[in-house]
């Protein structure tokens, strides 16, 4: 038995405790990269990202998880992204703290969790746009099933996913298991997190996250 197994009743309270308090966190962080540092008009490219989606029928097979190794660079072809990773962990209120306004090229991944490639979901986050300009994933609303996310690794392997589902949850309705949570046990999967929805002026937010979920599918050199 690990020592993460509860081995006792106590044991199973307390990791379902610290489970609630991930998801909370996780929650938190939901809302918090829905927020801008000013007001401005119009939505986001987010809106109905999920609507008339197709249903990932005819998708290739999940491959194995890789070994663990830090993620450096994410691609994603279709839409002409190529940017840096950075770690990212939590702020004073146990949310994900985002990558700063000032690196809006920049993808922060949450280094507390899983790194992508190997089992488990990986979480990354970047920003929609800012006061002036587009940023890193303010068109990820646009990926379709069946296309390609890349990771370039530390370990010199690039991690091949292919999106299954782009899903918009708004977020007073914020499901952080949906959003988060593993679509398939034993796969190595990917979130890709950007604000969606219309931007709300009296919250000063956007009224919604884009979720976009992913698997491993293969590598590269």
């Amino acid at each position: 038995m690990s020592e993460y197994e509860p081995s006792s009743g106590t044991g199973r309270l307390l990791a379902g405790v610290t489970w609630a308090l991930l998801l909370l966190g996780l929650w938190l962080w939901g809302r918090e990269v829905t927020e801008v540092p000013a007001v401005r008009s119009g939505s986001a490219t987010g809106d109905m990202a999920a609507v008339g989606r197709p249903d990932g029928s005819g998708l290739p097979p999940a491959a194995r998880p890789l070994s663990e190794a830090l993620p450096q660079r994410i691609d994603i072809p279709d839409l002409g992204v190529q940017a840096p990773v950075v770690a990212r962990g939590l702020d004073g209120r146990g949310a994900i703290d985002p990558p700063p306004f000032d690196q809006a090229g920049v993808v922060g991944w949450y280094a507390a969790g899983a790194k992508p490639g190997a089992a488990g979901t990986a979480l990354m986050v970047g920003h929609v746009d800012t006061e002036t300009r587009p940023a890193v994933f303010y068109r990820i609303s646009a990926l379709r099933p069946g296309e390609t996310v890349r990771v370039v690794r530390s370990d010199g392997r690039v991690a091949e996913f292919t999106v299954d589902d782009v899903r918009v949850l708004p977020r007073d309705r914020f499901d952080a298991q949906q959003a988060y949570g593993p679509r398939e046990s034993g796969r190595a999967e990917l979130r890709l997190i950007t604000c969606g929805g219309t931007f709300d002026r009296a919250s000063r937010s956007y009224t919604a996250n884009v979720v976009v979920s992913a698997y491993l599918t293969g590598t590269g050199p």
